[in-house]
């Protein structure tokens, strides 16, 4: 991503989390979710449609990853990390997989609906995701590629 695309997808992270009533832990998911956007929409499009996709991929991860960290503490956070790596690597399509914080009552799913490869080798799920926090449940769809290492990392969400 060019330094120019950078400094807006952290411009607008940083513009979001400065919004009066943001806890920590929304200010993170916000930033987060603006940086991860911002590179999910950097890969379309070129010169200024590029740009625009860089800025509205960032817009909508922040608002997404400002609701669920405004929510979900670390230990939620970790729980449904470690299930959406786990869901990847060893479910079948169309099975959910479930994560529950015992302490704080926040729970999910995962569950891969496709898997397909890349014309570079690479491999990848798409799968969708709800996340439940105090009785309400919001749904978000991705896709994740195996990286070198064996780990899962979501390409765009």
């Amino acid at each position: 991503m060019s330094l120019t695309k950078m400094a807006i997808v952290a411009g607008l992270g940083l513009a979001l989390v400065a919004c009066e009533g943001a806890g920590p832990k929304q200010g993170v998911g916000t930033v987060v979710g603006a940086v991860g956007g911002g590179v999910a929409g950097a890969q379309f499009g070129r010169g200024q449609g590029q740009l625009i996709a860089t800025a509205a991929g960032a817009l909508l991860g922040a608002f997404l990853g400002g609701e669920v960290g405004k929510s979900l503490d670390r230990a939620d956070r970790l729980s449904m990390e470690r299930t959406t790596q786990q869901t990847l690597e060893r479910t079948p399509t169309g099975q959910a997989s479930e994560w529950r914080n015992p302490d704080s009552g926040n729970s999910g799913t995962v569950t891969p609906t496709r898997t397909y490869q890349k014309a570079s080798g690479e491999q990848c799920r798409e799968f969708t995701q709800t996340v439940s926090v105090g009785g309400k449940s919001e749904q978000a769809y991705g896709t994740a590629c195996r990286q070198p290492d064996g780990t899962w990392k979501i390409v765009s969400g």
